[in-house]
């Protein structure tokens, strides 16, 4: 039993030697909440290159843009249902930003696989594509 203990110090020390600890939950936070923000970041490039790609379309540009105004919509509703209470905190720990943040990335991620078609086009053939281009 003594060998137990003696090798699971070693190899706590070891672990701690190599630099890498367990992180805050301020700093779990933190690492979260920045992906949200790079997911939103990448969410408006590609937004921003369908414009682009499409700036002679006005219509098109015009039906974008509600739909991008909705789907914000929707975004903020379904997180707001996920979290409904009034006092974060109180309800949900201190977990709550990070959940928060891991849910905004998320919805973020979808949505801009779902304007993807737009920037990048579709395969030829596709008998559906609508307003998508043809890759």
């Amino acid at each position: 039993m003594r060998f137990f203990v003696v090798a699971f110090l070693f190899a706590v020390l070891a672990f701690s030697a190599t630099g890498v600890r367990a992180q805050t939950q301020m700093e779990m936070n933190a690492t979260d909440c920045d992906a949200a923000k790079k997911a939103d970041a990448a969410l408006n490039a590609a937004y921003a290159a369908i414009l682009q790609k499409n700036k002679d379309d006005p219509v098109f540009i015009r039906k974008l843009k509600i739909a991008q105004r909705s789907w914000i919509t929707f975004r903020d509703a379904e997180l707001a249902a996920r979290y409904p209470a009034e006092d974060k905190a109180m309800a949900y720990g201190s977990m709550y930003n990070l959940c928060y943040c891991n849910a905004l990335a998320e919805l973020t991620r979808k949505r801009t696989a779902e304007l993807a078609p737009w920037r990048d086009g579709v395969p030829e053939g596709e008998g559906c594509e609508g307003s998508y281009p043809v890759r």
